[in-house]
């Protein structure tokens, strides 16, 4: 019966996958075939606007060609009319002058013919009958300004729509996810030379499978790709996966997209928790900022139930008269204002991250301000008291920096501390195995290991923080970085262990000390 269950049971998680790709893909045909109709009149309005720009570029040929030809036939024109006015003035003057030499044949007497003749002779030397050329100054032949369109309407009739590049494939096998960066590379299905660059366009998604039409990422478009690999560097992993297609452009125009391969890009993403936060913390936007004035003017009674157990600040509500000690006065928000940010009180200036760790591995970062005095990064059990301080019990683990006074840098559990001998990184990276009980701290920047703790987790841990007279920022959404993986699978327990620090150092009997005695927040206000 059971067997028959759990079949069943697989059964119906099939269907509902299958469900679920049918509804997708559903919707993907619906968008597609929208987009159809909204490309088709696109490209058909394109179509137009280019035919339209081809008429008219027909049309002002034709009115330039047309004035050509006119201007052409007016030049002609004049001069043709110009040498037949020319000629019919001369020839009217050498019918005259014809007319009086026939005249002068009949002159009887010598002298006026005489006379007469020589008249003739010199208006004849002068006539603009013997002057004129007989030649037309412009011919009748207008072929010159005839055109052959047999070219042009070649390559008109053999007009094609651009010839685009075939759709890529993108090579699954090859791509690589590793560092926050991630390397993704196509092929062409066949070899194309005449291919001028690529445009990559991907997307971050919480699906698994193929790119949802209906996702609440929109694509980001890299283009001018002159290769067909290229990595993304510096990537925060804030969701699941990643989509990418990839699409080939010639000259002319781009090509049809690959089919979109999806990239698993898990990481651990968590924020400061700012309802776990003490009073004078102040969270915004992935960092934490110690801020004095955080719990002045409030109400700084500790109420008996939040002192259960504490007989010292029992004692100290009690009190009649006189000034407690700053250091051992709990500042809180008032019941109606607090909400749960009395989750920390007193010197427990801490923050938590708001996701739990169960299982895996996983890496954070934290750098924290130039200035800032002292803070501590680890793990916590969620049961951590709100007067614990991080690694003062054995339910917290940490690294902790103090710049205020005298300089220290030590691995610190249960109360006890080790002393670490190297320089104090200007960032922090976190690594937590879960499964291994094991949380070891590097330098974020070479990834040098500053110090590992051992231990068997007995419930999910959190990431804490505390910080006073400063500020830290954190970077999650990290993947486990390469070479913190590579030295995790050679380490053999270097770098320090739970008992490395079971028996202080008595050098660091001190630093324990002014830890217990950071200055309270009164003590610090104007």
């Amino acid at each position: 019966m059971d067997s028959q269950k759990d079949a069943l049971q697989r059964i119906i998680a099939t269907l509902a996958n299958k469900n679920e790709e049918l509804h997708n893909f559903i919707e993907t045909l619906n968008h597609t075939l929208g987009r159809v109709q909204v490309n088709s009149t696109q490209v058909v309005s394109d179509l137009e606007e280019e035919f339209d720009t081809l008429y008219s570029m027909l049309d002002e040929m034709k009115e330039s060609m047309t004035s050509a030809i006119k201007q052409e036939t007016v030049r002609k024109s004049h001069e043709l009319q110009n040498q037949l006015t020319q000629s019919s003035s001369a020839l009217e003057s050498a019918e005259e002058l014809l007319e009086f030499a026939n005249t002068a044949l009949h002159i009887t007497d010598e002298g006026e013919f005489t006379k007469a003749a020589k008249q003739i002779k010199d208006r004849v030397t002068m006539a603009p009958a013997f002057r004129l050329t007989m030649k037309p100054k412009a011919t009748d032949n207008m072929t010159h300004l005839m055109v052959d369109f047999s070219h042009e309407r070649q390559v008109l009739q053999g007009l094609k729509f651009l010839p685009v590049p075939r759709a890529p494939e993108i090579v699954l096998g090859d791509c690589v996810v590793m560092d926050n960066e991630v390397t993704v590379t196509w092929r062409m299905p066949t070899e194309d030379s005449k291919i001028d660059h690529y445009i990559l366009e991907y997307r971050k998604t919480n699906h698994e499978g193929l790119p949802r039409v209906k996702d609440e990422q929109c694509w980001e478009v890299l283009d001018d790709i002159r290769t067909t690999e290229h990595t993304l560097q510096g990537l925060r992993f804030d969701s699941k996966f990643m989509n990418f297609r990839v699409r080939a452009c010639n000259k002319a125009a781009a090509g049809d997209y690959s089919d979109p391969v999806t990239l698993e890009t898990r990481a651990f993403n968590f924020s400061f928790d700012s309802t776990s936060s003490h009073l004078n913390l102040k969270v915004e936007d992935g960092s934490v900022e110690w801020d004095p004035q955080g719990g002045k003017g409030l109400d700084s009674k500790v109420k008996g139930k939040e002192n259960k157990g504490s007989a010292h600040f029992t004692n100290l509500k009690n009190m009649s008269s006189g000034t407690p000690s700053p250091k051992r006065t709990s500042v809180s928000r008032s019941p109606a204002t607090r909400g749960a940010r009395d989750r920390f009180t007193g010197e427990s200036y801490t923050v938590l991250g708001d996701t739990c760790v169960e299982s895996g591995q996983h890496y954070w970062e934290v750098k924290p301000q130039k200035d800032c005095k002292s803070y501590s990064v680890g793990l916590a059990y969620r049961n951590l008291g709100k007067f614990d301080q991080l690694g003062k019990t054995n339910n917290t683990w940490c690294i902790h920096v103090n710049n205020w006074l005298q300089n220290s840098f030590a691995a610190k559990h249960n109360n006890k501390a080790k002393n670490l001998d190297v320089p104090v990184p200007d960032s922090i990276g976190v690594y937590c195995d879960f499964d291994r009980g094991q949380l070891s701290f590097y330098n974020a920047e070479n990834k040098q290991l500053l110090h590992t703790f051992k231990m068997k987790f007995t419930q999910p841990v959190v990431p804490a923080f505390m910080v006073w007279c400063g500020g830290l920022t954190l970077t999650s959404g990290l993947q486990v970085p390469s070479a913190v993986r590579s030295f995790q699978k050679t380490e053999n327990g270097l770098g320090g262990s739970n008992s490395s620090i079971s028996q202080p150092d008595p050098s660091v009997s001190c630093d324990i000390c002014f830890y217990d005695k950071l200055p309270s927040v009164d003590s610090l206000l104007p």
